[in-house]
């Protein structure tokens, strides 16, 4: 007797109740994949995630680690010889990776659901490759603290349906696969928008167009098949006298359904549509023989096409499924302005609420403080070979109030490199243009001593606190150098006041002082600015080019900058003359009252 097909009851992903948020992905924990080993790495996932560090450190292997967490029962999940550690198979140290899912109900059931302290229930998964091909998937059973065969959410066709679907570009795809990549997700919008157009009648008694459709189909299925009843008895009492004769008392019954799912069977779009690029008045090609650059733009063209145009035209209500955007290195062959372009759209594509994105790169461009959805994970190799991954910057953990954010903004429209310091070296925070033209100079004209020097132009006292609370979330050690200006002025009409620069040295001063007990840091201020103090006059204007240029021509002066960059770099060091180094109030104003 047959063995009968052992059913499960498999719960979805997503709540089938449309005022439920969709599912989260929270947490990725990777190891003994590719070049990372033993030591886990940790990646926080919050909607957008920047990882940055050095080449060969294992960026890229994150990216396809997640690509693989979310593809399984697909070939995209299997694994290959070369993605094991050493190119064999250790029964020791098997690949692993590990996901951590928010849910917003109970529809995968208590057993499997965590109740962290913060309120968040979190489902937990493990994949793990013990051969080359597809993982064995897990769940950690919450009731009995264990992982078990078990897994959450059925079946991995019905889990991944309701996953975040990932989309993967990778630095140095070939045009081929590009264009392919470009065609899925304008062909994935287009059936998006028919799916939409089905249902935006169904509360009306009077049919669209594509009802129309169905019906007339449906129609034609029963005439065909009520026509054809005599000819398919015939075949099946054929094949029965036929197989018979081998295994008798047998028969054969050719049932011809009709298709019940019409939406499925229907396909109104050609599987090998054309996509063509080119000017207006000339020739059109196809997009695997434009450009790098060209290819990129129209991917990032398309990506914005699926997220304005879908969850616009999105009835109320409708159940859709997540998206994963994982790109490697999103800045190559890019012009500055679709840099910057492409910069805005990733952070944008979150706001849908049904993106989340991760990134890899080498341009600060792509790093943006101002946003509250982004989290920056530093990849790095330790002396011992392990790779690491730091969370250097996360939102919700750092205490930006709306003026920090509006100041963080400016800035990163004025510099787009401010963020340069996460990708490694010791950093210096300075005010102002002058003192950053002045210093760079000095590192222009000796590049062996200062090579891995991050200068920071503040661009204002105020914004020097808001740097200094991200540097203090990032651990770095750092250094800042500022105006510490008079504490009062006299207006061109003659009228004695308090100086609003001089109240930004108490903001400068707390916020120094909220450093972890781990960070060295130094505080500096010329008496009363860097003209002042180390020119002995203020320029009118050009105030760089004129610092430039007396730097460049005066020996002498070269010797007093290069001393109080020297100051900035090694906290031992002694400063120049009208330079101090202060950690009170009091200390500051008897020091600026002095001269």
């Amino acid at each position: 007797m047959a063995k009968l097909k052992k059913t499960e009851i498999e719960a979805s992903l997503v709540s089938q109740d449309p005022t439920v948020p969709k599912p989260k992905l929270t947490k990725l924990i990777i190891k003994n994949y590719r070049c990372i080993g033993t030591t886990p790495v940790v990646i926080d996932l919050d909607e957008v995630v920047v990882l940055v560090g050095a080449n060969n450190v294992g960026k890229s292997s994150i990216l396809k680690a997640y690509e693989l967490a979310m593809s399984q029962g697909s070939g995209k999940a299997n694994l290959s010889i070369e993605d094991f550690p050493n190119n064999k198979v250790d029964l020791g140290h098997l690949p692993e990776i590990e996901i951590h899912t928010i849910v917003y109900d109970n529809a995968p059931g208590d057993q499997w659901i965590e109740r962290l302290e913060n309120g968040d229930s979190i489902v937990k998964e493990k994949f793990i490759w013990e051969k080359e091909g597809k993982p064995i998937r897990q769940g950690w059973d919450v009731e009995l603290q264990e992982w078990s065969e078990n897994v959450p959410w059925g079946a991995p066709n019905v889990a991944n349906s309701r996953r975040p679907e990932p989309h993967k570009v990778d630095a140095f795809d070939s045009p081929e696969k590009q264009a392919e990549e470009i065609k899925k997700l304008l062909m994935q919008a287009l059936n998006e928008r028919v799916k939409n157009y089905k249902s935006n009648n169904e509360d009306n008694t009077e049919e669209n167009d594509y009802q129309k459709l169905l019906n007339q189909v449906k129609d034609l299925q029963k005439r065909i098949l009520e026509e054809a009843k005599d000819q398919i008895d015939e075949v099946n009492l054929e094949l029965t006298n036929l197989i018979s004769k081998v295994f008798p008392n047998y028969k054969i019954d050719f049932d011809a359904k009709a298709e019940d799912n019409l939406d499925n069977a229907i396909n109104l779009f050609k599987t090998d549509a054309q996509l063509l690029m080119g000017p207006n008045d000339g020739y059109l090609s196809t997009i695997d023989r434009q450009g790098s650059g060209a290819r990129r733009t129209l991917l990032w063209t398309a990506i914005k096409f699926i997220s304005e145009n879908n969850h616009k035209n999105k009835p109320e209500g409708a159940i859709t499924r997540p998206h994963l955007l994982l790109i490697d290195e999103p800045e190559l062959c890019l012009h500055p302005n679709a840099i910057r372009e492409a910069c805005n759209l990733l952070y944008e594509l979150p706001q849908t609420g049904n993106w989340q994105v991760m990134i890899t790169t080498h341009s600060p461009i792509f790093i943006d403080f101002s946003k509250d959805n982004t989290t920056i994970i530093k990849v790095e190799k330790t002396e011992s070979g392990e790779i690491k991954g730091t969370t250097v910057f996360r939102p919700d953990k750092v205490d930006l109030d709306n003026d920090d954010k509006r100041n963080l903004k400016l800035l990163n429209l004025c510099d787009p490199y401010v963020a340069e310091f996460f990708f490694g070296g010791k950093v210096i925070v300075v005010e102002g243009d002058t003192e950053y033209t002045a210093f760079n100079y000095i590192k222009q004209q000796k590049p062996d001593l200062y090579n891995n020097i991050n200068i920071i132009r503040a661009r204002g006292k105020a914004t020097i606190v808001s740097l200094i609370k991200i540097l203090n979330h990032f651990g770095s050690n750092y250094s800042v150098l500022h105006d510490c200006d008079k504490p009062r002025i006299t207006t061109k009409k003659g009228k004695d006041m308090a100086n609003p620069a001089w109240g930004n040295n108490p903001n400068i001063l707390h916020a120094i002082n909220s450093k972890p007990a781990s960070t060295s840091t130094r505080l500096l201020a010329s008496l009363p600015n860097f003209e002042q103090a180390y020119f002995g006059t203020v320029a009118e204007e050009e105030k760089p080019y004129n610092a430039l240029k007396k730097i460049e021509e005066n020996p002498e002066l070269f010797h007093i900058i290069e001393t109080l960059l020297k100051a900035l770099i090694d906290f031992e060091s002694e400063t120049p003359i009208n330079c101090t180094e202060w950690s009170s109030i009091e200390d500051l104003l008897e020091k600026v009252n002095a001269i």
